[in-house]
C-alpha cells in the first residue's frame, strides 16, 4: 500500500487499498494503524476535509476494527 504525506496536526501518512477496504495510517508519534471494512467514500470523504484529523475522530476512530500494524 502506497502511503501519501497528509497535512495534518494528527498524522503524517495516509494510504488506502479499495480492494481490502483498508485505510492505513501514520501518527505524528510514528505508530501504524490499519483499519478494515473502511468504504471508499468514507476515505474519500476524509482525504477531503478541512480536518483530516477531526474527521479521524468522528468517522473512524472507534467505528472501525483496526491493528496496530
Amino acid at each position: 500500500m502506497r502511503l501519501k504525506p497528509v497535512d495534518s496536526e494528527m498524522l503524517q501518512y495516509v494510504g488506502y487499498d479499495a480492494k481490502q477496504k483498508t485505510l492505513e495510517v501514520v501518527f505524528n508519534s510514528g505508530e501504524r494503524y490499519q483499519y478494515f471494512n473502511v468504504p471508499a467514500s468514507v476515505y474519500a470523504e476524509m482525504m477531503s476535509a478541512d480536518s483530516i484529523g477531526q474527521y479521524m475522530h468522528k468517522h473512524i476512530i472507534g467505528h472501525y476494527d483496526y491493528r496496530r500494524a
